[in-house]
């Protein structure tokens, strides 16, 4: 069997420089290209939103709220999902071997981010819903709601399941030793499943607006969501690498998630 390859370079940091550049780059997407701060779903007028103070990390936490809860509803969507399912959910991951202090601090903070991540993606799937509502659109006709659904069905089911057999009541010592190689499996593979709905949903609304006129193939926007989309799967190979590649010094870090 052959060994996890041994990363020489900084690849923590670089996963949350670049959910970090992900989140950004989502929420900059839908508040510059797709209509700023909306007060509603049939309002597109823009508010200057770049020219206030923000003295305070509170004040910067209330601003990205008041943008997300005055974006339009269908830019809701996209900008939860993916600071959920991607940015969040990596963290989360990492958690193991980022996170300081003891094995039940690490296993919170994993839940803890991964709940918030659910909690977000279920905002974002009833705004999407909503938004299809209104319009009179019809739902899940496409791969990319597909593979979304799909994708919020295995997360909320892996959470509970790891809740349940990890965190409390806890499963036996020889039951979570048993699913521990599954559960890192299914982590994986939710996450990379998160990375193909993004970059599919990202193409998907790309060819609507080309289709529809709205931009060019080769405008700044259709160019901005292509490098998003790069973005993204350059993030899902190196969080990738970070889970399956040893911390220095160690062998198998996620073993002590089981105890």
């Amino acid at each position: 069997m052959a060994a996890a390859p041994a990363v020489r370079f900084p690849v923590f940091g670089l996963v949350r420089l670049l959910g970090l550049a992900a989140a950004a780059g989502i929420l900059f997407w839908a508040v510059h290209f797709r209509g700023g701060m909306a007060l509603s779903t049939k309002e597109e007028s823009k508010l200057a939103i770049f020219n206030v103070r923000l003295p305070r990390p509170l004040s910067i936490i209330l601003a990205i709220s008041h943008i997300i809860k005055s974006l339009p509803l269908f830019q809701v969507h996209p900008v939860l999902m993916l600071i959920g399912l991607v940015a969040l959910n990596g963290e989360a991951l990492l958690a193991y071997k980022t996170v300081p202090g003891t094995k039940k601090l690490k296993k919170l903070v994993h839940l803890a981010l991964q709940f918030l991540a659910m909690f977000l993606c279920l905002i974002g799937l009833w705004a999407v819903w909503k938004f299809h509502d209104e319009r009179k659109i019809d739902h899940l006709y496409t791969l990319h709601s597909w593979l979304g659904l799909t994708c919020i069905i295995f997360f909320s089911l892996q959470w509970a399941t790891g809740f349940w057999t990890f965190w409390y009541p806890g499963g036996s010592r020889s039951g979570r030793a048993s699913l521990l190689p599954w559960h890192v499996f299914f982590g994986i593979f939710i996450y990379v499943l998160a990375i193909a709905t993004s970059v599919s949903g990202l193409l998907e609304k790309s060819i609507f607006m080309q289709s529809a006129k709205m931009i060019g193939c080769f405008s700044t926007e259709a160019m901005f969501m292509n490098v998003l989309g790069m973005l993204l799967v350059l993030l899902g190979a190196l969080v990738i690498l970070a889970i399956v590649s040893p911390g220095p010094g160690k062998i198998d870090t996620y073993r002590g998630s089981s105890e």
